[in-house]
């Protein structure tokens, strides 16, 4: 642009303080870029911090399901192996009561032959 196309600008521009650049000016500008990436870097969302959360976050998801899965509900055939066990009455349950007491009374005995005085 030569002065002759517009000589207010011109003008004006003359009259403009004039401002000085550090001598630092280089290297305080890379330092703020520098300050910028590093804290860029320190998002939750990077690589270095992601992978090693979700890892655990699975972990412990797993180990949840696996104690706190109830067992499976047997199927028709593991159901038909056993059918004894369906068919004890309240009355059976006094009787192996009462051979529990009985052994129990056994092994006390005073007149066994093991024991010792």
């Amino acid at each position: 642009m030569k002065r002759e196309d517009d000589e207010q600008l011109w003008d004006l521009l003359g009259r403009a303080p004039e401002t000085k650049v550090s001598s630092f000016f280089a290297r305080n500008i890379l330092r703020q870029v520098r300050q910028e990436q590093s804290t860029a870097g320190r998002s939750w969302f990077s690589w270095r911090r992601l992978v090693p959360a979700s890892a655990i976050a699975l972990a412990v998801i797993g180990a949840i399901v696996f104690v706190y899965n109830p067992s499976p509900l047997p199927t028709s055939s593991e159901a038909q192996v056993d059918p004894v066990i369906a068919q004890i009455d309240v009355q059976d349950y006094e009787v192996v009561a009462d051979l529990d007491n009985l052994l129990a009374s056994d092994e006390n005995s005073p007149w066994d032959d093991n024991s010792s005085l």
